[in-house]
């Protein structure tokens, strides 16, 4: 049999390699996977593929280096194609809650940070979920604890706590006398304010109601020096990098950041300071982009194809954790409830026509049925201003809960599904109390029902609302299985391990219009690849999530190395 090396041109003395990773499982998404393969990197990108006796005989001698992979599995690096960049950073930097397993756990966790503070000092954490809770409250309202207890241990320092699904927030007595909130407070428009039977605030402030508490931080920061807050941001942007690449993420789709978030990003990549590539969305309220503008925009790949900004972020609605999430019926668990419209179909409407006649992508946060139509039928009229033909891959943030006559719509319309396999796993436990058997069965997190109308869907984790972890969410894409108690849901919408590994390499680079230089193993690309310790295409099922991320290169460089 004839040996094939995918190559941009044949090696000879005056082409040297800068690296061969040979003897690996080399699995290239695009094109066949080879069993005994090696993979050549010159000057940043893929130089070769092939069988690694022939890749030796052909580039061996030419190499600055070669390592043997001992037959690890050799893949495109994964693809983040949702999270929240500089939120991770921070999260990563300050009071991580995502596993506390106790309202009690909280609380002792803020006492012991207010014990390290400084009084007037705001304690600042996240990643609660009361449905994630194994000890029950004494009490409660809607399933949210009352501020008492944490109050007590922090009487003179605000604490906010965000909850993990980032569109509720908690805080204590300090915090919402910081806020000026009292009994006479309104519900803001889009938000709520969680009240006890006598009417006071309990401390838990949902979607738009959140942002006085937040302002009342904001007016805190304003008091820190401009230095040490920006030494923060650059310390928190370097932690999060190294996360992602200790996680064997080479590139990230950051889901909303500010002009001037881009800007630092902008600056450090065309420094040469960023080790991961990413692929940003504008986020500011509609009235914001109008005075600004979007001169300047879209950002493409500068810095080596180290940074894009080329879509805008808005929403239509909250979680489902929080009971934000739009719906066209109730909430089975709260009746007379459907959830929040949080910005102004208007206002989203609106950002849609900047978002075209400026030739950019337009992501929309929708996580209910409700909000998902909306969405879809703002697409169908902005979109129809266009020439037949006309790729926009607009996209859907979430689409968690879908309305089964709605699914073809996003083949129709080539709107790309941005979802997160861990979500769907996460929230097993509340989705059918929240909605139903019948909404939960037919269009909760319907991955297969997507996929099998020819849908692309962007694979990601939603950080810092879930962890990072690309092995994880993997595991949750392909079984709908959760690692702690075995809870499976609905597994009949679950992906092949082949979709799940192209959902979270070439469907999120084709998201972004990145197709043409990372996603997969081809000639030409950017040396962007992992190597891991299991086969994922065929290991034991429950192997996968004890997968090791034993190298990550960015542009040929190894940046991580399992030591």
């Amino acid at each position: 049999m004839a040996v094939i090396i995918k190559s941009c041109q044949s090696a000879d003395k005056h082409v040297q390699a800068d690296l061969i990773l040979y003897n690996a499982y080399v699995y290239p998404v695009a094109g066949d996977a080879i069993a005994h393969g090696a993979v050549v990197i010159r000057s940043g990108k893929i130089e070769a593929t092939g069988d690694s006796d022939a890749i030796l005989d052909e580039w061996g001698k030419y190499a600055q280096e070669t390592r043997d992979c001992q037959g690890a599995f050799i893949m495109p690096g994964f693809i983040e194609g949702h999270g929240h960049f500089s939120g991770m950073g921070y999260n990563l930097i300050q009071l991580d809650l995502m596993d506390t397993k106790s309202w009690e756990e909280i609380v002792d966790s803020v006492a012991s940070k207010v014990a390290q503070a400084q009084p007037g000092e705001w304690i600042i954490g996240r990643g609660w979920h009361q449905e994630k809770w194994t000890t029950p409250l004494m009490n409660s309202v809607n399933g949210y604890p009352i501020h008492d207890a944490l109050s007590n241990v922090s009487p003179d320092n605000p604490v906010l706590l965000g909850h993990a699904s980032g569109h509720a927030s908690f805080g204590n007595a300090a915090a919402m006398r910081a806020a000026n909130i009292t009994s006479e407070t309104p519900d803001p428009p889009g938000g709520h304010i969680v009240r006890d039977q006598n009417g006071e605030a309990i401390g838990v402030f949902e979607e738009r109601a959140m942002a006085p508490v937040s302002e009342a931080y904001g007016n805190y920061r304003n008091t820190i020096s401009e230095k040490e807050k920006h030494d923060e941001w650059f310390y928190a942007i370097e932690q999060a990098q190294n996360h992602c690449l200790k996680h064997g993420i080479t590139s990230f789709q950051d889901a909303g950041s500010s002009y001037d978030e881009i800007a630092r990003y902008n600056g450090l990549a065309t420094n040469d300071s960023l080790r991961v590539r990413l692929w940003v969305m504008l986020r500011h309220p509609y009235e914001t982009l109008q005075e600004k503008g979007l001169d300047g925009f879209p950002i493409l790949r500068s810095g080596q194809d180290m940074f894009t900004c080329r879509a805008i972020k808005s929403e239509v609605d909250g979680a489902l954790g929080s009971f934000g999430a739009w719906l066209l019926e109730p909430y089975s668990d709260l009746p007379g409830k459907s959830g929040q419209n949080t910005t102004s179909i208007y206002d989203v409407k609106g950002i849609a026509d900047m978002a075209i006649e400026k030739d950019m992508q337009l992501c929309v946060h929708a996580i209910g049925d409700r909000a998902n139509r909306v969405v879809l039928d703002i697409f169908e009229g902005v979109l129809s201003q266009k020439d037949k033909g006309f790729q926009s891959r607009w996209r859907i943030e979430h689409a968690q809960h879908l309305n089964p006559d709605d699914i073809p719509r996003f083949k129709t319309m080539g709107v790309i599904a941005s979802m997160q396999g861990i979500h769907c796993t996460s929230d097993a436990p509340f989705v059918v109390k929240r909605l139903g058997e019948e909404r939960a069965r037919t269009g909760a997190y319907a991955w297969r029902s997507l996929l099998d109308q020819g849908v692309i869907i962007a694979n990601g984790t939603d950080v810092p609302v879930e962890r990072i972890d690309p092995l994880e969410n993997f595991y949750a894409s392909v079984t709908r299985k959760r690692l702690d108690n075995g809870m499976e849901f609905f597994n009949e919408q679950a992906m092949t391990r082949e979709e799940a590994i192209y959902s979270y390499t070439l469907g999120n680079a084709y998201a972004a219009f990145e197709e043409d230089i990372k996603g997969s193993l081809e000639p030409g690309k950017w040396a962007d690849l992992v190597v891991l310790s299991n086969n994922l295409v065929s290991c034991a099922e429950d192997s996968i999530p004890n997968t090791k991320v034993l190298m990550t290169l960015v542009g040929g460089e190894i940046r991580y190395e399992q030591q």
